[in-house]
């Protein structure tokens, strides 16, 4: 059985857990705590240190999900969270056009150590304020070869698409390189 580590990573209150919980088959490993300082304002709990979340992709294939914590002040775990992945995620909320700068902090962060395939996912897709994948991009001033994704991560099919999109571009980077 292979296993394939992804670390799902974004600002605060961006879906990292709820993108875990609703795609996991087993019961989440979850640090989260109560929120103490600005982040209360968009949530009673916050993820201290990681979310561990597993799912099987085929007889042979599993998927291991690690989320970060998003608060700068755990920002520590990040490094450690990402050791040996294969792939990362980086979930955006696009009805907050004000996390947007910390996301490109945490782009800049993953990207300057490691040289794992990522795609940027636009979460939140049902809000109404939802910012589009394409508008997204331009705000974020990414690369026109990274993927910018739409999601809902409360929506299983949703989760599970970003997973397998991620899923090709690994397994299509390896046969390249």
């Amino acid at each position: 059985m292979q296993t394939v580590k992804m670390v799902i990573t974004g600002a605060v209150n961006a879906g990292k857990t709820q993108f875990i919980r609703t795609v996991s088959e087993i019961e989440v490993v979850s640090t989260e705590r109560r929120t103490t300082d600005y982040a209360r304002e968009l949530k009673d709990e916050t993820t201290v240190a990681m979310d561990f979340g597993r799912i099987t992709i085929a007889k042979d294939l599993v998927l291991h999900l690690f989320g970060t914590p998003g608060q700068k002040r755990f920002d520590f775990m990040w490094e450690i969270l990402s050791e040996g992945m294969l792939g990362l995620i980086i979930l955006v909320d696009s009805t907050r056009p004000e996390t947007f700068r910390e996301t490109a902090r945490i782009i800049d962060f993953f990207t300057s150590f490691r040289e794992s395939p990522y795609v940027i996912v636009a979460n939140k897709q049902d809000d109404e304020n939802a910012w589009a994948p394409d508008e997204l991009r331009l705000a974020l001033r990414l690369n026109p070869k990274i993927k910018v994704l739409p999601c809902v991560a409360t929506q299983r099919e949703s989760v599970k698409n970003i997973l397998l999109e991620l899923l090709y571009l690994i397994l299509q980077l390896a046969e390249e390189g």
